[in-house]
């Protein structure tokens, strides 16, 4: 298969929704791409990862390395604490209509980010099954139909996350990081996970690299995006980026337009694990 790239564009914050999302849209707008934004609808509960601070050491690493001050702004770091939690996507409702009027995919990425980031594994069933109705709800409010695909938070999964994504209709689901499209073992969900690492954690050069190695193989390739970072500081960077995989003649498609390119007959069915990538914080999905 020739070379085929999905942006997945997850949209955490509201400061994201607010200021990054509308800077990527020009962005993508002049190097005429089309991507998939995964939509937080809900509440904006960022000040929360203060208490991480206390818990994870790497994680006030990787804050300070990535400059998180100057991406998040001072008041994404109060909001859900010091400052009540404004709703992301939900607040922006002429914003998503514009992402799907310019040809962008819209899908659901999580109802509370920062909480299933959080504490997901502390949570019950019945947690898992009403943060995704409400999520859902929310995002058919804003688009008027229910999603087709679910990125999770911070690629963090289990088996229950599973069950439940199971009975939601989903297409495809995006919440893993592993080399190649897959099938999810025991419920058949279709899995296109980012196989690329992003600007956070390897830097301009180091994903560079990787989307090169990778893209030059050909195959299906997602590079995960945050409008909160190539929204912002690492705009310029960002468009570097997509100029080089256009000169190896790449394609650019949303991650709903690569499913049909998968013969799922030919897919490995797979199972997850967890582990911490070089450059996170915590483990993932891989």
């Amino acid at each position: 298969m020739e070379g085929l790239l999905g942006l997945k564009i997850d949209v955490d914050t509201y400061q994201g929704m607010k200021n990054g999302v509308p800077r990527l849209l020009a962005l993508l707008e002049a190097e005429k791409i089309r991507a998939t934004f995964f939509l937080s609808v809900g509440p904006d509960a960022s000040g929360r990862a203060v208490f991480q601070f206390l818990k994870n050491p790497r994680f006030l690493k990787k804050m300070i390395r990535t400059r998180a001050a100057s991406l998040y702004g001072w008041r994404t770091a109060l909001y859900g604490t010091l400052l009540p939690s404004p709703l992301i996507a939900l607040s922006f409702s002429g914003l998503v209509k514009r992402i799907t009027e310019e040809g962008h995919e819209v899908q659901f990425h999580a109802w509370d980010h920062r909480r299933w980031q959080d504490g997901l594994f502390t949570y019950s069933e019945q947690w898992i099954r009403d943060w995704f109705h409400r999520g859902i709800r929310g995002f058919s409010a804003l688009t008027g139909h229910n999603p087709s695909a679910f990125g999770a938070p911070a690629w963090l999964i289990d088996d229950r996350v599973l069950s439940v994504a199971s009975g939601l209709a989903f297409a495809y689901l995006s919440c893993t990081r592993a080399d190649r499209p897959f099938t999810h073992e025991g419920v058949g969900l279709v899995e296109i996970p980012s196989d690329l690492p992003c600007f956070e954690e390897l830097g301009f050069e180091g994903t560079l690299q990787r989307a090169m190695e990778k893209i030059d193989g050909g195959g299906v390739h997602v590079l995960p995006v945050h409008a909160e970072v190539e929204g912002s500081l690492w705009r310029e960077p960002f468009v570097l980026l997509l100029k080089a995989v256009k000169k190896r003649g790449c394609s650019f498609l949303p991650l709903g337009e690569i499913l049909p390119h998968l013969d799922r007959n030919a897919l490995a069915c797979r199972r997850f694990t967890m582990a911490l990538l070089p450059g996170r914080s915590t483990p993932c999905a891989v």
